[in-house]
């Protein structure tokens, strides 16, 4: 099915963004499956619409950094999948990131076009409610807060034999699974990465303690220990 004129540009926008330097329009084109003319008509549009597009026929196109598109461009299959992963986030994660969740759907629906309201009040897909540990939840925003701050926290943790311990640990990312919620974390007791169930969680107190590695090396660390990808965009 081929892309309306307005799917086209916000496609020619996000293919300028993957280049740090001129492009030839054939390649573009190319890319986009359009012809060069289109291409070159696409590109002006762009320009009078704001954007910092430099570059001529037969040298190459590069966007200037900083340019931010407005909310309304945001394609239908775009719209669909930020109101899908929000949906989630309102049934799954703690009362917190729930209003943040909702919140961030009321300002989607208020700058939308009107003809992509009806998509989005119609949606083709459902997110069932999860019922949750409280305790989990009332521990989620301290463990947030850690990991931005990159401060270390306290627990005591009641491992899956009944065995409970006191250690102390550095946040590294958080895993939301069906089942509940994990911590991925370097603990100083095991002298290594560690994964905590939330659910598991008796006691957890933020440390005045900042971690004396950055959080992006421990990730990496992590990322490289577990062989899990890397999901950072």
């Amino acid at each position: 099915m081929p892309m309306s004129r307005s799917e086209r540009l916000l496609a020619l926008i996000a293919l300028l963004r993957t280049y740090r330097f001129p492009v030839v329009g054939s390649k573009l084109a190319n890319q986009l499956n359009i012809n060069l003319r289109t291409l070159y008509r696409d590109i002006q549009t762009l320009r009078d619409q704001g954007a910092p597009i430099e570059g001529e026929a037969g040298v190459g196109y590069v966007l200037k950094p900083g340019f931010v598109l407005p909310p309304l461009m945001f394609s239908a299959q775009e719209l669909q999948a930020l109101v899908l992963g929000l949906s989630w986030v309102t049934q799954q994660a703690d009362p917190a990131l729930q209003t943040g969740a909702q919140l961030a759907v009321s300002k989607i629906l208020n700058v939308i076009p009107e003809g992509l309201l009806s998509t989005l009040n119609t949606p083709e897909f459902i997110v069932p409610a999860v019922t949750r540990p409280t305790v989990a939840h009332q521990f989620l925003p301290i463990i947030r807060q850690a990991i931005q701050l990159e401060k270390k926290l306290q627990i005591q943790y009641c491992d899956k034999t009944e065995h409970r311990t006191s250690r102390t640990i550095w946040p590294v990312v958080l895993g939301y699974f069906e089942t509940g919620q994990m911590l991925a974390a370097w603990c100083e007791l095991r002298q290594g990465f560690r994964s905590f169930r939330l659910d598991s969680l008796l006691l957890c107190e933020l440390s005045t303690q900042s971690f004396p590695t950055r959080r992006s090396a421990l990730l990496k660390q992590w990322h490289l220990q577990e062989n899990v990808p890397d999901q950072r965009y």
